[in-house]
């Protein structure tokens, strides 16, 4: 190929090495040549701009795998990650040079920038071309042509066992030169944008590398390591001028360094330039840099045994010994030198798992992808919230929750009289608040169990697991405070702005509350007021009032007041009881949504007989439950509450059940009213023999129509008895029904007895009337 006049001069006796990321042997035969070149310069692939987080890289008590995250400082916010691990061909180049060394892509805001660009003006025009699953299938012939089951299986047994001196890198410029002519085509019809953003990288960098010459660095004495797609184009690439730099967009961004984990390092979530198996290829990089690869199946197969016995299974060491020997065997049959991970995965799902994958699933994960995360030492480059983030873990006694493995955290918030300490006696609410501060602000560290939370308001059940996305949630976070507390309450104030709804007012109260967020709280209760004034619907109205009922009946639990929250309450509930009768001019469909917030609007009222209006509650009861042009079904259901608080009398009953079971009412009105009543307190219901008389006249007075829709409503009230309360309403039937020669309590029996088929058939056809399904 011709050289352009405009390339670097004396490009050519730079030592450029091309890698692919993350690959043991990138990092072994990379090793070599710095060993062997000696090199007073070495320019890696990886933002300029971070070049002074070196030293923090290789700090001693840095734990890889570790990422660098750039990070936009406005909104919408954007991110990029370079990963490390200890196999990582960059990161082993950066042990050796250390001082020597230096990044040579694009800066992050330039990066960043042309992310934003790209979204904007490329996706559009290429998303019908299909660009990345045509590239992606280059690749895949690739590893055809080499009789490999995928890229990643043929590069493996291609590249990863050559341990041959000088081999990998011919090879690797080789295959790369020859796979960029083959996606030419593809990006030239997909569109002269597609592949802008690399081209431009590979200017920068050679701007890079004849910035070093001039600095007075012989060639020959520069290494550069660079993914293998850009090493040839490096040659023959015209360095970027500064004028061209500067016409380049760009977003105001940041650089931090944060832990990462090997799962997030595995292709299976989505990061392209990872690997399957990083804990198969870690172990890998130990048997290389040891000079010992040939060891590599039998630990493999010794580490996977380890994790079936742990797990219960049954793994012995002669099964391990075949399992390697037919390992060996697939590598031969398949002109390998030695077993890839597929021959590894065959052979022990033959001699471990006999014949069955699924077996051995969980010893894959831990053997393949391990559990491995890193760690940074305090001090080390960090956003103010990643470091208030730590601090707290450690504040609060949570450092081991900070794990890839999910595990479990019950928490007592009482406090505990049995320590001298306030700070240990508050320990577990200390805890509870910093959790709930992580949910408000989405960082996905914690999640409560809901269910265990129901049996006891004060316990709480937490499930907690770190993940690399843990970390750039806390980024993205910072540019809403500087510690965690502050990004809680900026969020809040946020969500406050643009709240519409009393229901979520009355959440957000309670989320400040929660997290102590006590600058907030005011405005909050601002907000809640005015929408309280405003608000025209029942549900919301009321689910609002529970949220602050359980707020205002809970609030000495969490140690905070909630005397200001008492005046507001009040309004609400007043506002919510007078909202009721309106709201019961509905349908069936929408009387099913009333039914939890008129039962949480008769909690409220008892549990907080001494702050509410119980009166006006009463009445508008009253009012519904005698309401003619009301929803049949909730007004059944005010009825039920009456009886079951004792303020209907025997004649109010009695009017009510003569006049709504009445002969020719509709069956929507007469069975619709029992299945309301029947929601509640059925104790009263089964203790009054004249309500089953009046529902037994009113049945048989249906005619042939109306009996199948009030057969519909009485399945579904009836479908709520629990076993007990279904046998007392069939002996209340049976006596009902006895004649002289059958007893009472074998037509209870017989009521109860499972329905035949021709019985089934018959009421799947009355289906066609359950209008709510």
């Amino acid at each position: 190929m011709e050289k352009p006049i405009q390339c670097v001069q004396g490009i050519e006796r730079v030592n450029i090495f091309g890698v692919r990321h993350l690959s043991p042997a990138a990092s072994y035969h990379l090793s070599k040549l710095l060993k062997q070149v000696k090199p007073k310069l070495v320019l890696i692939e990886g933002p300029s701009d971070a070049t002074n987080l070196i030293k923090h890289l290789l700090h001693p008590g840095v734990k890889v795998p570790i990422a660098m995250l750039a990070y936009t400082q406005d909104l919408p916010v954007d991110t990029v990650l370079y990963p490390f691990a200890e196999y990582s061909p960059e990161y082993q180049a950066l042990l050796y040079a250390r001082d020597n060394a230096r990044f040579i892509d694009l800066p992050s805001n330039v990066l960043l920038g042309l992310n934003r660009w790209r979204r904007e003006n490329i996706i559009a025009e290429t998303k019908d071309l299909d660009y990345h699953n045509r590239v992606n299938s280059i690749y895949e012939k690739v590893a055809q042509l080499g009789n490999a089951q995928n890229y990643d299986d043929y590069f493996e047994r291609n590249f990863e066992h050559n341990l041959n001196e000088g081999s990998f890198h011919n090879t690797m410029w080789l295959e790369s030169f020859e796979l960029r002519k083959l996606l030419e085509p593809l990006e030239a019809r997909a569109s002269p944008k597609i592949n802008a953003r690399d081209l431009i990288r590979e200017s920068y960098m050679a701007m890079q590398i004849e910035n070093a010459i001039k600095e007075g660095f012989k060639p020959e004495e520069i290494v550069v390591v660079t993914g293998a797609y850009h090493a040839e184009r490096l040659i023959y690439t015209a360095p970027l001028t500064d004028r061209d730099f500067d016409y380049l967009p760009k977003r105001n961004s940041q650089l931090t360094l944060m832990p990462h984990s090997y799962f997030r390092l595995s292709s299976r979530t989505g990061y392209g330039a990872g690997n399957k198996a990083p804990a198969y290829f870690k172990l890998m990089w130990e048997c290389m840099r040891d000079e010992r690869l040939e060891d590599l199946p039998a630990e493999y197969m010794s580490r996977l045994g380890r994790e079936i016995r742990k797990s219960g299974g049954y793994a012995s060491a002669s099964n391990i010994i075949e399992a390697v020997r037919l390992a060996k065997g697939l590598a031969y049959i398949r002109n390998s030198n030695m077993p890839a991970l597929t021959d590894l995965h065959d052979s022990a799902v033959a001699c471990l798992g006999h014949g069955e994958a699924s077996k051995l699933a969980t010893a894959f994960a831990y053997v393949d992808v391990g559990t491995e995360f890193g760690e940074l030492p305090e001090g080390i480059s960090q956003t103010p919230l990643q470091d208030d983030f730590n601090r707290e873990l450690k504040r609060l006694k949570l450092e081991r929750y900070k794990s890839t493995v999910s595990a479990k955290l019950e928490l007592d918030l009482r406090e505990n009289i049995r320590v001298r300490s306030a700070k240990s006696a508050f320990l577990d609410l200390n805890r509870s608040t910093f959790l709930h501060r992580l949910v408000f602000l989405g960082i996905n560290f914690a999640t409560l169990d809901r269910k265990r939370q129901a049996d006891a308001t004060w316990r709480e059940e937490w499930v907690l697991q770190w993940n690399p996305e843990v970390e750039i949630q806390l980024v993205e976070a910072v540019l809403k405070g500087e510690n965690i507390k502050l990004a809680t309450a900026y969020a809040l104030k946020e969500k406050l702005e643009d709240c519409a709804d009393v229901f979520e007012a009355a959440k957000l109260i309670t989320t400040a509350c929660i997290c102590k967020l006590t600058t907030v709280i005011g405005s909050a209760l601002s907000t809640l007021q005015r929408l309280t004034t405003e608000a025209n619907n029942f549900i919301k109205t009321s689910d609002a009032c529970y949220a602050l009922g359980q707020l205002i009946q809970y609030g000495d639990l969490r140690n905070f007041d909630t005397k200001p929250i008492i005046p507001l309450f009040k309004q609400l509930f007043l506002r919510g009881a007078l909202l009721l009768v309106d709201y019961a001019n509905c349908d069936d469909k929408a009387a099913n949504m009333a039914i939890s917030p008129i039962e949480a609007m008769h909690r409220v009222s008892q549990e907080n007989i001494d702050l509410v209006d119980d009166d006006i509650w009463v009445k508008e009861l009253f009012d519904l439950a005698s309401g003619d042009d009301k929803n049949s079904k909730l007004s059944g259901l005010a009825f039920a509450i009456l009886l079951e608080r004792n303020l209907a009398d025997e004649s109010f009953c009695s009017l009510e059940i003569s006049r709504r079971l009445c002969p020719g009412n509709p069956a929507d009105l007469g069975a619709g009213w029992f299945e309301g009543m029947s929601l509640r307190n059925r104790y009263a219901l089964l203790s009054r023999v004249n309500l089953w008389k009046e529902l037994d006249e009113y049945i048989k007075s249906l005619d042939d129509e109306e009996f199948k829709r009030g057969l519909v409503y009485l399945r579904r009230a009836f479908s709520g008895f629990d076993p007990r309360e279904k046998n007392s309403a069939a002996e209340l039937l049976g006596e009902l029904w006895k004649v002289d020669e059958i007893s009472t309590q074998d037509i209870a029996i017989f009521l109860q007895e499972p329905l035949n088929e021709q019985e089934e058939n018959a009421l799947a056809a009355l289906d066609d009337f359950d209008f709510d399904i």
